[in-house]
């Protein structure tokens, strides 16, 4: 059944996969209501499986209305849904690295914003206090200074899910920071990851500046220092509903390696242990996974939907064609990358 305007979805304007969502949204002109708070609940709409956000109500091909969450498959539906202003690269090879970079963006950014928003306690504080009236504005003081409290102990207890701490605080702190100046770089040549055109990866690079660059204290500082271009940016893909799209406006593949390169790398260099070490653990049945990213050892427990990243990264090369797959080959070969295509080319 082919998915009708106009789309519901809930949702908070501290989720960044919520904002990622709705900017996406806007740029490929899908019209949308957007339920905050409780509304879902007063329309009757069914709960998900899993509480995320944002949460779609989509018809099955029996017709049933279902909860539906996780950004990245949601916008490949969307794609096949709705033709106008796509947001996948016709290349093979393009759209690879567009999933794998929009990838790195919903699972490894967001350990740098989690990271800030709990670690910090300027961060603590406009959470604590901004967060619970995104969900009931209306509520009383007294309900709101119970919410506070209630919210920033439940997700400062959980900064060991992403694995920040002590030791690793300085891995990822370093690493958002070199993601600004590469991104700083990337916007002033071209506007866009892979051209003049937003992909679906800018809309995920973009949620998580929402809150890094945009909302908490602290990165948001760091942004507005080494790197105003990114925060510019990340307002500016708030709204893309009046850019052209141009088809012709994707990056020629020729210049990936020297474009995207630095980008490549970084991911190689924190992500890609991460993910390996993340399935390695998975594969022994272990409740923790510990790997060395940067030179520091992280230790956090295993979380089995980057696992299922992992396997999406892989099946997204498997299925390349053999030219486009080459391409790619050349690409990521040394970036760290390459470990994450197939489970040969590096230990898994």
């Amino acid at each position: 059944m082919s998915d009708q305007e106009p789309l519901q979805f809930k949702g908070a304007p501290g989720s960044p996969y919520t904002r990622k969502m709705l900017a996406y949204l806007r740029y490929r002109h899908i019209r949308y209501e957007f339920l905050v708070g409780d509304l879902s609940k007063h329309r009757g709409l069914p709960e998900p499986k899993v509480d995320l956000l944002p949460t779609f109500y989509l018809r099955a091909d029996d017709g049933e209305l279902n909860a539906v969450v996780d950004s990245t498959p949601l916008i490949r539906r969307f794609e096949t849904s709705f033709p106008q202003r796509p947001t996948i690269p016709d290349h093979p090879a393009l759209a690879f690295l567009n999933y794998l970079i929009e990838d790195y963006a919903d699972e490894w950014l967001t350990k740098a914003m989690f990271h800030y928003r709990w670690y910090y306690q300027a961060d603590i504080d406009k959470a604590g206090t901004i967060l619970p009236q995104w969900r009931s504005i209306q509520a009383s003081q007294a309900q709101l200074d119970q919410a506070r409290a209630f919210v920033s102990q439940r997700q400062i207890e959980r900064l060991y899910v992403v694995g920040s701490n002590e030791v690793t605080a300085p891995v990822i702190e370093a690493s958002y920071r070199r993601f600004l100046e590469i991104m700083d770089r990337l916007i002033e040549r071209q506007g866009f990851v892979l051209g003049s055109r937003p992909a679906s990866a800018d809309f995920g690079l973009y949620a998580q500046l929402t809150q890094l660059a945009n909302f908490d204290p602290t990165p948001a500082a760091i942004c507005l220092a080494s790197a105003p271009r990114v925060a510019a940016w990340t307002d500016l893909v708030d709204d893309l509903s009046g850019h052209a799209g141009d088809a012709a406006s994707w990056m020629p593949i020729d210049d990936v390696a020297d474009v995207l390169g630095d980008l490549l790398r970084e991911i190689g260099r924190v992500y890609a242990p991460a993910l390996l070490a993340n399935a390695k653990a998975m594969q022994r049945g272990e409740s923790e996974m510990e790997t060395h990213i940067d030179g520091q050892r992280w230790v956090q427990p295993v979380f089995p939907y980057q696992a299922k990243c992992l396997q999406g990264i892989r099946q997204a090369y498997t299925d390349l064609d053999d030219g486009s797959r080459r391409a790619v080959d050349d690409l990521i070969a040394g970036t760290g990358c390459d470990a994450l295509a197939q489970p040969s080319r590096g230990k898994s």
